[in-house]
């Protein structure tokens, strides 16, 4: 592997590039982000200098995403919240959802981002 270095007054600096990476780190990426540095800071360290974090976000954020649609989707058929509820009494099924997505969260939080 060759290294490139940049003269900057009397030192040479490695001229390092991180890799380019388009997706949003989002809700789940952040979080997790910052347990990693507050609680893990050698890992955190590790994917900094390697690279990769921003990668590792996305991919993260990407996969509480999928898991938080799949158990809001699998809580929403098991409690019967249905297009009727919401159609007849709206304000019970709004209840409804919330409750569904607070729970959602607490079990994405617990699983995926404090680990």
């Amino acid at each position: 592997m060759k290294i490139d270095y940049m003269p900057v007054g009397d030192y040479c600096i490695p001229n390092l590039e991180l890799p380019q990476e388009s997706r949003p780190i989002g809700k789940w990426g952040r979080m997790h982000c910052h347990y990693l540095e507050t609680y893990h800071p050698i890992r955190f360290n590790q994917l900094i200098l390697s690279g990769t974090l921003w990668t590792y976000l996305a991919d993260l954020n990407e996969q509480a995403q999928a898991r938080m649609e799949t158990l809001i989707a699998q809580m929403k058929t098991a409690e019967g919240v249905t297009e009727s509820l919401k159609a007849n009494d709206p304000m019970a099924w709004v209840q409804r959802m919330n409750s569904i997505q607070a729970r959602a969260e607490e079990i994405i939080v617990e699983k995926l981002i404090l680990y």
